[in-house]
């Protein structure tokens, strides 16, 4: 991996670790304030790229339709996680006007 890409992923972490408890950001968003415009589905290879047991705190971005764009168990996790930060989904989707985090 290029220093490129590894200064971008670094950018992208240092966003989504300042997201507090209990807010969202979506992958677009967390891309706009690490500096690449348009790079949501950047921001989720890097989220992909966490190590297992990660602080980063991964489960507070979803898309930008208000859901957990991870399949199966893994969305069931961040939900989870999400709830218990009191984050509330309603039909599957959180409402981003409510929950999503404005720096």
């Amino acid at each position: 991996m290029s220093n490129a890409l590894d200064d971008a992923d670094e950018r992208i972490w240092q966003v989504v670790a300042q997201i507090p408890r209990g807010r969202v950001a979506t992958y677009g968003q967390v891309a706009a304030l690490a500096g690449l415009p348009r790079g949501g589905r950047r921001v989720g290879r890097a989220m992909a790229q966490l190590p297992q047991g990660s602080a980063l705190p991964w489960h507070r971005v979803i898309n930008a339709a208000g859901r957990t764009a991870i399949p199966g168990a893994g969305g069931e996790r961040q939900r989870r996680l999400l709830r218990a930060e009191g984050v509330m989904f309603v039909n599957g989707k959180v409402n981003l006007q409510r929950w999503r985090w404005c720096p």
